[in-house]
């Protein structure tokens, strides 16, 4: 399952986290805070790193 990193935009807690979520859970959009339950939440950008093997 995909991981997903985000950021709480509540002025009073600003707590970032990260969300295991299925294609179709990530689809609903629905993710809420799971430390102040709020709904108020904005994606952060994802770090992607590949490797592969190197033929000589």
């Amino acid at each position: 399952m995909p991981t997903y990193d985000y950021q709480c935009q509540s002025k009073k807690c600003g707590k970032k986290f990260t969300v295991f979520l299925s294609l179709s859970d990530y689809e609903k959009g629905k993710v809420a805070c799971p430390k102040c339950k709020s709904k108020r939440v904005k994606q952060l950008p994802a770090i992607f790193i590949a490797n592969t093997s190197r033929k000589s």
